[in-house]
């Protein structure tokens, strides 16, 4: 399989990587390590960013910090760019959204319109999606 040198992620794989967590994809585990290493690039929906403030406000994960910090600390490595929300994905995703979460949908067509993988253990996208997935 060729490196990825580019991907966008979702929520999970982010909090994954982030909380060093078992349950990340050998593949998706080697690409954020080639993240970390500045290798590679990592795209992160402002839609996973308000998803994970809603996790943590919610009490369903613990950042160990206010997301503020959280935000900062991942956006201090050049690797990880966030990816502002467009109308662009907005229609995207109301159009071909494949399930009923919104949050899917939106970051779907981030990965869409970017024409690269989506990181992801989701297996209803890896199944349903348009997308190439990564874990």
């Amino acid at each position: 399989m060729p490196r990825i040198v580019a991907a966008v992620c979702d929520t999970d794989a982010l909090l994954f990587h982030a909380g060093r967590d078992r349950r990340l994809g050998s593949k998706a585990a080697a690409f954020f390590t080639a993240c970390e290493a500045r290798n590679a690039i990592v795209y992160v929906p402002v839609a996973v960013l308000w998803e994970i403030g809603l996790l943590a406000r919610q009490g369903r994960i613990d950042l160990g910090r206010p997301l503020a910090g959280f935000v900062e600390d991942l956006f201090s490595n050049p690797a990880y760019h966030p990816l502002e929300l467009s109308v662009e994905q907005v229609l995207l995703a109301a159009e071909h959204g494949p399930n009923g979460d919104p949050f899917d949908a939106l970051i779907i067509a981030a990965a869409r319109l970017l024409d690269l993988p989506l990181v992801t253990g989701d297996r209803e996208i890896a199944g349903s999606s348009p997308v190439r997935t990564l874990w």
